[in-house]
């Protein structure tokens, strides 16, 4: 295999300390014993729980090394070659004995030729360690082994249940699709969730699916699966980036072949006027998972570990593709401020190299609400498919969005004048509409009577809409606006 052969070179190639990054503990250390006869030096395995083993002859442990600062020890003091496997010694690299210690080995390689290889999940290598280290990354299945693997699953079923599992090509392919980006044990244990709760591959395996794929990816809750995606059904207005995306969408049903991937849209206007809600709409009119990055959560007080956050998050996000990236209040994450040692400024960076550079189905739905904070690189043409502009709702958007949210709540529009309400509440945002049905049904309650328009009316007559508290600013933003971007009505 690809990475065995890479494992092999790093090894053959005199340096003191091998790193191997993977949530696949096992797999990475039989794929260093299956080296063994073309390495011709014995292998050692530590663990904190079980102490120093040889593992090529499967000699008993010696629990008496079990200690990091022991094992080291012993390692620098001994004189035979070797392969010495740490497993989860990453806590351990903060102790400055233990770093000192692996130095030690590392500088006199040439004397001993002893190989230290970490093996864990998450390892931050000490910058001085890093001059005497190399990273070998695992390969990830191919979609030939995924089908491999889901084969391997339904097999197994039909032996034990004397019955073949039910599937059609179609459900083969998108469930082999969606186990992309998994490591081997992940997509095995994966596809068994779907294919052992029934015995059969169907379109309705796939959000659990794609649930429990989350849930391996998914980084320190920065990055969101979010269950709940919409229809432009449920959304008032937006004709022109309904009818954007519909050109599009067949790009990602892989029907349009050789066309180019769409990168993504910014959504820029008033608050309150559905930008959320569409950027939801988006993932259920291309029919692949939404996801949501948190990007002021990424923040971390310690030097680089904001950067390395929004690595993990977008590099969980590409192995979720085909999926919707939605950045949700993106001036809020990369403002570039003075005061904050320059982090806004490498976030940006890393967020603009990424978008530049990157490969797989990620569409991005990013959505602001202040112009004057987003940095003029980010909005300058090329960086998004399209910006698009979300202003206040016109007369037939809002009389639409009150049958929206009356009928969302169980009462028939036609029994309520929406035309009155719609030209009484001129001014209002999506958000400001929908909060004067809910209080209108609140009040209704409380004088328990039936609901009706006057209850509304009322409610419409109480509010100072966001147009006229911060007028100035909403029409500063719609003057930006008119040459640069694209209205969504």
């Amino acid at each position: 295999m690809h990475d065995s052969h890479d494992l092999e070179l790093v090894l053959k190639s005199h340096i003191p300390i091998v790193v191997i990054e993977t949530r696949e503990e096992q797999r990475a250390v039989n794929m260093i014993k299956s080296l063994q006869f073309r390495l011709a030096l014995p292998i050692y395995q530590w663990t904190v729980t079980e102490g120093l083993q040889r593992i090529d002859l499967d000699y008993e442990p010696q629990r008496h090394n079990a200690k990091p600062t022991e094992v080291l020890g012993n390692i620098k003091a001994g004189t035979n070659h070797g392969i010495y496997i740490l497993l989860d010694f990453h806590p351990y690299l903060n102790d400055p004995m233990h770093v000192r210690l692996l130095k030690d080995i590392a500088i006199s390689y040439e004397l001993t030729h002893q190989t230290i290889v970490l093996i864990s999940h998450d390892i931050d290598i000490p910058p001085e360690l890093k001059n005497f280290s190399a990273m070998v990354e695992l390969d990830l299945p191919t979609d030939q082994v995924l089908r491999e693997i889901v084969n391997d699953v339904a097999e197994k079923w039909a032996r034990q249940n004397r019955k073949k599992v039910k599937a059609n090509p179609a459900s083969f392919d998108a469930l082999v699709k969606n186990l992309s980006g998994l490591t081997h044990s992940e997509a095995l244990r994966v596809a068994r969730t779907a294919i052992y709760d029934d015995g059969a591959i169907t379109p309705d395996d796939i959000p659990t699916v794609m649930k429990a794929k989350y849930a391996l990816l998914s980084k320190d809750g920065m990055l969101h699966f979010e269950l709940g995606t919409e229809q432009f059904s449920s959304v008032g207005g937006f004709s022109r980036l309904k009818t954007w995306l519909r050109q599009r969408q067949p790009v990602f049903e892989g029907k349009l072949a050789g066309l180019d991937m769409p990168k993504g849209i910014l959504l820029l206007g008033v608050q309150g006027c559905g930008k959320s809600l569409a950027a939801k709409a988006v993932a259920g009119v291309l029919g692949i998972p939404l996801l949501r990055l948190d990007l002021a959560g990424i923040f971390n007080k310690y030097h680089g570990e904001t950067e390395r956050n929004l690595r993990e998050s977008l590099k969980a996000a590409e192995s979720m593709a085909p999926c919707v990236l939605w950045i949700d209040e993106l001036e809020k994450g990369i403002s570039t401020g003075e005061n904050d040692g320059g982090t806004s400024k490498r976030v940006l960076g890393s967020l603009l190299t990424w978008m530049a550079e990157k490969k797989s189905a990620v569409f991005i739905v990013a959505t602001a609400n202040e112009i004057e904070a987003l940095p003029p690189e980010l909005v300058r043409k090329g960086r998004f498919d399209e910006i698009f502009f979300v202003d206040l709702p016109d007369l037939k958007t809002r009389a639409l969005i009150y049958e929206i949210h009356l009928q969302k709540r169980g009462y028939a529009s036609p029994q309520f004048d929406v035309q009155r309400l719609a030209e009484w509440s001129e001014g209002f945002s999506g958000a400001e509409v929908e909060q004067s049905v809910v209080a209108a049904i609140y009040s209704a309650y409380a004088q328990d009577v039936a609901l009706n328009t006057n209850h509304i009316m009322q409610e419409i007559k109480q509010t100072k809409p966001l147009s006229i508290v911060m007028a100035e600013r909403i029409e500063g933003l719609r003057q930006w606006a008119l040459d640069r971007t694209v209205p969504v009505d």
